[in-house]
């Protein structure tokens, strides 16, 4: 069938316009929210027949050309904090690392679907309904019009904060923080990276926000940019230790991703803050109902899930 190709290490066939279509959706969330687009692309590839340990390694390597075009396109915009970007991507490629190595335990063991799966649905569920209760409250304020007070009391954690060493001023974010807390947060998102395949862009933008206190707009370009060069890491891993990134499918996906991030780029400056965290959220929640159905609902072949890949 012409509009069908074989994809070789996924060992399954795909229709080419759809796969390209998928890519521009991904594409175009990445520019949109600051999001590599893998919490919703790997469960749909999954949902096509794509093994999930190829599915999340390959869709690794189109986050690449998504969060390149988009974390370019906000440079422009001066939506960037490389400083920021830089701590969060050494801790990147440590956590990263860390995560791949797991997988390819996990996979000599047989659990490494499920725990894909497990753990999307752990932490969808727990991002997606926080973001959209924080933003549905903040609005809510906002309508009312009350009053705001001062409190001149800090929190336990902005004083852990000030407690940590070697205080740092990073000027595009406008906030004054430890180099530690970012590279710790970057070490998160590199394990996520690899055992989910994803940039980790959909946990980070919401820790950027209410951890980091980064303003939103900021937090959109520097994300995209960390999460290009955590996923070049991952990809590159992926491929040599567990030869699961399967680069026709990659290529299909890029072609329609590089596109559609530069059309959500465009739509992100005339949304406010609170509607796109609201559109996110709702995105992500979405997606977790999907996996979770697909965990406690029965498969019509069982023969499916016996063995491995």
């Amino acid at each position: 069938m012409p509009w069908y190709i074989y994809l070789p290490i996924a060992h399954h066939s795909v229709a080419l316009p759809l796969i390209v279509g998928l890519g521009f959706v991904v594409g175009l969330l990445s520019g949109l929210f600051g999001v590599g687009g893998g919490f919703l692309m790997t469960p749909l590839l999954i949902m096509f027949g794509i093994p999930p340990t190829v599915a999340a390694a390959s869709d690794s390597n189109q986050i690449v050309a998504a969060s390149a075009t988009g974390s370019y396109a906000h440079y422009r915009l001066g939506n960037v904090d490389f400083k920021m970007g830089l701590y969060l991507l050494i801790g990147g490629i440590i956590g990263g690392t860390v995560g791949v190595q797991a997988i390819k335990i996990l996979r000599a063991l047989g659990n490494a679907d499920f725990l894909i799966m497990v753990t999307y649905v752990l932490m969808l569920g727990f991002v997606g309904g926080y973001m959209l209760l924080e933003s549905l409250q903040a609005m809510r304020k906002n309508k009312v019009s009350v009053p705001v007070q001062i409190s001149t009391k800090e929190s336990a954690y902005a004083r852990l904060l000030k407690s940590l060493p070697y205080q740092t001023n990073f000027e595009k974010s406008g906030v004054v923080l430890s180099p530690v807390v970012p590279l710790a947060l970057g070490a998160l998102v590199g394990i996520l990276a690899a055992i989910m395949g994803v940039g980790g862009g959909f946990i980070m933008v919401p820790v950027m926000v209410y951890l980091l206190r980064m303003p939103m707009h900021v937090v959109v370009g520097t994300s995209l940019f960390q999460v290009l060069f955590t996923c070049i890491n991952v990809t590159i891993m992926q491929a040599v230790s567990n030869r699961t990134v399967d680069f026709v499918l990659a290529l299909l996906l890029l072609f329609g991703s590089v596109f559609g991030a530069q059309v959500g780029v465009k739509f992100s400056t005339r949304l406010k803050d609170d509607q796109l965290k609201i559109y996110l959220a709702i995105l992500v929640l979405l997606v977790m109902v999907k996996m979770l159905f697909g965990l406690v609902v029965e498969p019509q072949n069982l023969l499916a899930y016996h063995g491995g890949h």
